[in-house]
């Protein structure tokens, strides 16, 4: 993947999700955005993203604002196939956004999780989606 290349899995009813498209493109990225409520989700993708991002299936799981409990997902005895099957089913339930660039792929949320991924930063200053400065009116990186 060429370093200029962000795909974020990105749900645009999500302020974590809107505020790291909002970062990537305001340090000069064009990324592709794929909404994946409306393209879904495959077994092999979803694997590949979790194995690439070093999270399990249950670490992507969302809780919040989703059927996880109602699925009886939340039990811990619940397997992960299970989870991802699930997750295929209804796709509201991957935590989101997930990013992938040449520097790795990461569950970005927080949002300025996303910063490790980029090679450049935004100019600032920046703040994420409460508030709080990740940038600061120099260009560097609030920690």
């Amino acid at each position: 993947m060429p370093v200029t290349d962000v795909v974020i899995f990105h749900n645009p009813d999500c302020g974590t999700s809107r505020n790291v498209v909002r970062i990537v493109e305001a340090a000069g990225y064009t990324p592709t955005v794929i909404e994946y409520l409306k393209t879904g989700w495959t077994k092999p993708q979803l694997l590949a993203l979790f194995a690439a991002a070093g999270i399990s299936p249950r670490d992507a799981l969302r809780i919040k604002k989703s059927p996880a409990v109602e699925l009886g997902l939340t039990d811990p005895a619940t397997a992960d196939d299970e989870i991802v099957e699930a997750m295929i089913a209804h796709p509201i339930l991957v935590e989101r956004p997930i990013v992938v660039t040449s520097k790795g792929t990461a569950l970005c949320r927080p949002s300025e999780k996303v910063l490790d991924l980029l090679d450049r930063l935004p100019s600032g200053p920046f703040a994420k989606e409460d508030g709080e400065l990740v940038i600061d009116a120099n260009g560097k990186r609030v920690s």
